[in-house]
């Protein structure tokens, strides 16, 4: 069972966790031959100034 974590500074729209859901379902399917049905993905959306690169805060940029 594909269990898929996304991270990321700041937020996608619904519209776009729907097609990177799609996309990755899809090649777990078509690559590792996991059915649709068993792969979950967990989309994390965090706000800038939890972010740091570098030594600096992604709000501070």
């Amino acid at each position: 069972m594909p269990v898929v974590t996304i991270k990321l500074a700041g937020s996608l729209t619904r519209e776009q966790r729907q097609q990177i859901a799609k996309e990755i379902t899809d090649t777990l399917e078509r690559v590792a031959l996991k059915p649709k049905r068993y792969t979950y993905i967990a989309f994390e959306e965090l706000p800038d100034e939890n972010w740091a690169i570098a030594g600096q805060l992604l709000d501070e940029e």
